[in-house]
């Protein structure tokens, strides 16, 4: 058996979140990860320890942390993985699920203080809590607001095709 340390948020929010998210690293076409030999120098070189080698290629772990866009996993890449230029967001924003606490009428505001681009705005609501509001066009999909949400009611979702070609 197996012990795995759980922050004290995870332990009281119900335990373990899904496995890691196969969320490539910003610059990462889906076919140039072919190239990649899964030497792990993008896991050493993050920053804030969001990528994770899954089955030997780079994913995103937004329960762990966000990406700040750095550029060290590019930049420290030995293979012809990452496309040229600094990436300055994901082909997924986030979505808020109906299990967020404003909805369940308890105060909690943990994504918006989070989130570096504001894209998540509180919008009021009579007789409750103000409620999330995501604003798409702003979102960076950095994860910045899936580690701090105390129910995991945060999570990656594809952007919808008319924002993805706006």
């Amino acid at each position: 058996m197996t012990q795995q340390a759980l922050s004290r948020r995870h332990f009281l929010g119900g335990g373990r979140r899904g496995a890691v998210a196969r969320i490539r690293p910003p610059g990462i076409a889906q076919d140039a990860l072919a190239a990649c030999t899964g030497c792990g120098q993008c896991v050493e070189h993050c920053p804030t320890g969001v990528i994770a080698l899954v089955d030997g290629l780079p994913a995103l772990d937004f329960a762990a942390a966000e990406c700040t866009f750095c550029g060290a996993c590019a930049q420290n890449c030995p293979e012809p993985v990452f496309a040229d230029g600094a990436a300055g967001r994901f082909d997924h924003v986030v979505a808020i699920a109906s299990s967020c606490l404003p909805f369940r009428g308890v105060d909690c505001q943990a994504c918006r203080d989070a989130c570096p681009a504001e894209a998540i705005r509180f919008r009021p609501v009579r007789g409750g809590p103000f409620v999330p509001e995501l604003a798409a066009e702003a979102c960076t999909g950095c994860g910045a607001c899936i580690s701090v949400c105390p129910v995991g009611a945060v999570t990656a979702a594809p952007r919808s095709l008319e924002a993805a070609h706006a």
